[in-house]
């Protein structure tokens, strides 16, 4: 149940920043697919994944007023999938703090070195040469910083509080043994 309000949270995430230039990515897209992974089976994998999809869609034509051309969003929904898998691969069977930190750095830098490739290779925006390489990922970057501190932030509470919450209450029960 928790997935699926991390998902709610990521859609309304998308639609939130839309206003706040600054915010541009700080999404809980990230964190809710590596939490998706990590916490539902197999068979509920393609529920995000549709999710996500639909919201590409009335993002691009509702709140952006473009035209939706299904091949450009392609990486972006091969990334989606890979970051459910990423989850499922590291966050599933064991979570520890290096668990968390290592989907929350290879999460956002994946879908940078993606989707920013695919930006330079097909979007037309910039020139085909290694200075057009440059100038794409250059331009990416505050939008990395906000996907790798939303991401981040968001794993750490995700994982994090319900941990704490498991070592705050094993105290009390050891304290109450212990006739406390």
């Amino acid at each position: 149940m928790v997935a699926y309000l991390f998902l709610l949270v990521a859609v309304l995430s998308r639609f939130l920043v839309l206003s706040h230039v600054a915010w541009l990515n700080f999404t809980a897209v990230g964190a809710a697919l590596l939490y998706f992974g990590a916490r539902r089976p197999w068979r509920e994998m393609l529920t995000p994944l549709a999710i996500l999809v639909a919201t590409d869609y009335c993002l691009t034509t509702y709140a952006y007023h473009y035209p939706f051309h299904w091949e450009a969003y392609v990486p972006t929904w091969i990334w989606y999938v890979a970051a459910i898998v990423l989850g499922q691969l590291l966050l599933s069977a064991r979570t520890g703090f290096w668990r968390v930190a290592t989907a929350s750095l290879l999460g956002p830098t994946s879908f940078f070195l993606v989707s920013n490739y695919a930006v330079w290779a097909k979007a037309g925006m910039y020139p085909h040469t290694w200075a057009g390489f440059q100038a794409c990922y250059l331009a990416a970057i505050p939008f990395y910083r906000n996907d790798l501190a939303s991401t981040s932030l968001l794993l750490a509470a995700a994982f994090g509080l319900p941990a704490l919450v498991r070592r705050m209450n094993m105290g009390h029960a050891q304290a109450v043994l212990a006739g406390k």
